[in-house]
Formats: structure tokens, C-alpha cells, sequence
């Protein structure tokens, strides 16, 4: 009977709506807002490890009370937030509730198939997103977006903070590298959340033919642009922490050169180096495990920077995008245009940079190209903000 009691009573508090010590409430715990949307319907659900309702799953929640559920959706990094980036995800039955899992993740992002969303009434989206154009979850949205507009089928979003939604910064991206890193042309950093993204999705027209998602949001509480919010949960295995999150606007450009962004290490996205690296005194060693099998530069001792303590976060937050690390690695390996691949454009979003870097332009100096593409963003984003800025 104790599961049953936790239950009732997270219930009642939820449908409360408010946090006694007036923390943010997301989206999935404004429970008595969406309850009666589901009721005698066949539900399909977007969810991983962070799609919690207080300290229990949505999925398991949802299966306490009796919800019918046809299946669940797995992402990149897997229903349960375990499987390395880029990994091929599989379909499967999920032990704990017997719901056949769906991959949207299979040799490339995809959607749901006319005949999976025939038996669908409605969609459920619940996951942590960190505010990056090219972390792969917006693009499922987006798909998701699209499999619903196609079959008219109503995407009810449970919306959570964007921990990097206090600024927007990056080049807006060139629609010529358009990929499953980079499906939508706004920039590196959005500002928005999943609710306010699928606003701007519709009234932008950013579906295929133009076609209009039918939407229902359920909003944070006490949240607004400027709140910092911490993650309870890991949204992927290589962002363990805030300080990876907060540095990730600035390292993941590494992922498209052979310099190591600590994936195999206790740091992943807070540290970079190469075996050829000189000048250096930190070192680390990526080696296999979960989450990241097979890291680059594997069992090799690569020297560079630790960046787990400087800069603070303040400066983090104030330099925004910040080349200066892609630069110092750039210059440092002496390696020229062999120090980027193809890849480096479809995360950055536009041709420009490379350019600029091998010209030995300063990163202020191609941050400032692309300011004007911050403001333009800002102003074409302001009709779809959901919460203050």
C-alpha cells in the first residue's frame, strides 16, 4: 500500500500547484492541467531518465492510475538516458511496464509512422532539454511536430526550464547544413524552452508544406529567462553536471576535430586536450565506460585544459559562445584545415568561422559577426514567450 499512499499524496500536492518554498514547478507536476486531457484516450509518450513527476517517473506515474499507454518514445541516449551520443537505439518492451518502446533514434532521427500514430490519440512530450540548437532533442520535437500535424493528432507539451535560457547567442544557422544537429534555422543558443519553441515551430511555419501542430502546453511555474535553474536529473550521460551544461555552448564544436572534450573521463565537457598538445600540465587519459564506449584519443594521454574551476560561471555566462578554447587547440596543433571535419559546420551552423579561425581571427572578433543574427532572434522569438524575460 505504500506506493499507492506516495502517489496520492504527489497528486494532491501537485494539483496544489505550488512548491512551499516557491521553486519552479515544471510542467509534468501541473498534474490536475493535463489529467483530464488523457482521460479515454491511447496516449504515446517522448520521454527518458528526466521525465519525473517529483521523485517518480511519468511513465510509471501515469501507469499507476491507470492511463492508457500505447508506447513509449526513445530518443537519443535511449529511454532510459544510458546509450552513448549518436548510438543506435533499438525497439524494445520495457521491463518495469510491459510498454513496447518505440526508437526515434535508428540510424538517424526519425518520427512515428502513420500507422504507430493510427492508434494514437494523443502525444506526450516530457523531456529535459539544455537550450543548444544542436543538442538532437529539438530536432525530435520538431519531428514529433510534424508526425502530429500529419495525422492531426494533439502534442501536449510538459514544459521544463532551459537551464541555458538566460541568453541567446550563435550564428543562426545556414539551412544549407541543415541535420539532425542543426534542423531549424535560429541560433547555437535559443533562450527558449520546449513550449515556447513549438509556439515559434507553428506561427513561423517551420513544418514541411507549413503545416500547424495542434498544441496544448502545460507551463512551468515560477520560472522565468533569468532564473538559473539546476537539473535534478542528467539530461545525457556526458553532461553529468551544471558546469557542463553551462560549458557545453562553448566545447562541443570540439567534437568535430580529433581533440578530446573528456568523453571517458569524470569530466566529460569540463576539460579538452590532444596527446599533441604541448605546454600544458593537466593531463587525463579517456578510457571506455558508460555512456561513452569507445571516446576519442581512448587510452591515450591527452594534455590541455581543466576548466572545472575557471572561469566561474559569471564569466561563462557573459562571454556566451566562446571560441577561445576551439582557437588555443586550433593554433596549438598546428595542423591546419586537417583540424576540422565536415562535421564542425553542421554544429556551428554557418561557413564563416572556419574561415575566420584560420585567418587567426580573434573570437571576439567572429563573435561579433554574429550579432546581429542574436538581435534579429530576439526580436522574432518575442510573440512566442511564455515566461518573462
Amino acid at each position: 500500500m505504500k506506493k499507492p499512499i506516495i502517489i496520492l499524496l504527489l497528486v494532491i500536492g501537485a494539483i496544489n500547484g505550488l512548491s512551499a518554498d516557491n521553486t519552479v514547478v515544471v510542467g509534468a507536476e501541473q498534474i490536475s492541467a493535463y489529467l483530464p486531457l488523457l482521460q479515454n484516450k491511447t496516449v504515446g509518450i517522448v520521454a527518458n531518465q528526466t521525465s519525473m513527476v517529483k521523485d517518480i517517473h511519468l511513465v510509471d506515474f501515469l501507469v499507476s492510475i491507470g492511463t492508457n499507454i500505447h508506447c513509449i518514445f526513445a530518443v537519443e541516449h535511449g529511454f532510459r538516458g544510458k546509450a552513448d551520443a549518436g548510438a543506435h537505439i533499438t525497439s524494445y518492451t520495457d521491463k518495469t511496464t510491459g510498454i513496447p518502446v518505440r526508437s526515434l533514434y535508428d540510424g538517424g532521427i526519425g518520427k512515428p509512422s502513420d500507422e504507430i500514430m493510427s492508434y494514437i490519440d494523443i502525444i506526450i512530450f516530457d523531456m529535459q532539454d539544455v537550450g543548444l540548437r544542436y543538442y538532437t532533442y529539438l530536432t525530435t520535437l520538431t519531428k514529433m511536430m510534424e508526425a502530429c500535424a500529419d495525422n492531426n493528432k494533439l502534442l501536449l507539451i510538459l514544459d521544463r526550464p532551459n537551464p541555458n535560457g538566460h541568453y541567446v547567442d550563435g550564428p543562426i544557422l545556414d539551412m544549407k547544413y541543415k541535420s539532425g544537429v542543426g534542423y531549424l534555422p535560429i541560433p547555437i543558443v535559443h533562450g527558449m524552452t520546449f513550449g515556447e519553441m513549438a509556439l515559434m515551430i507553428n506561427g513561423e511555419k517551420w513544418l514541411p508544406e507549413g503545416k500547424q501542430c495542434n498544441l496544448r502546453i502545460i507551463t512551468c511555474s515560477h520560472y522565468t529567462h533569468k532564473t538559473l535553474y539546476k537539473l535534478p536529473i542528467a539530461p545525457s550521460p556526458n553532461l553529468p553536471n551544471m558546469r557542463a551544461v553551462y560549458l557545453y555552448p562553448s566545447l562541443c564544436y570540439f567534437e568535430a576535430t580529433p581533440v578530446s572534450v573528456g568523453r571517458g573521463t569524470n569530466a566529460p565537457f569540463q576539460v579538452y586536450g590532444h596527446p599533441n598538445m604541448l605546454g600544458y600540465d593537466f593531463s587525463f587519459i579517456p578510457t571506455s565506460k558508460t555512456g561513452a564506449q569507445n571516446p576519442l584519443q581512448m587510452g591515450l594521454k591527452c594534455y590541455g585544459r581543466d576548466l572545472r574551476t575557471v572561469p566561474d560561471n559569471e564569466e561563462i555566462f557573459e562571454r556566451g559562445v566562446d571560441l577561445r578554447y576551439l582557437i588555443d587547440a586550433y593554433k596549438n596543433l598546428h595542423i591546419g584545415n586537417h583540424f576540422f571535419s565536415p562535421f564542425f559546420e553542421k554544429l556551428i551552423g554557418v561557413d564563416y568561422v572556419r574561415t575566420m579561425i584560420k585567418e587567426g581571427k580573434s573570437a571576439e572578433e567572429i563573435r561579433a559577426v554574429w550579432q546581429n543574427d542574436v538581435q534579429k532572434f530576439k526580436q522574432q522569438r518575442t510573440p512566442y514567450l511564455l515566461y518573462k524575460e
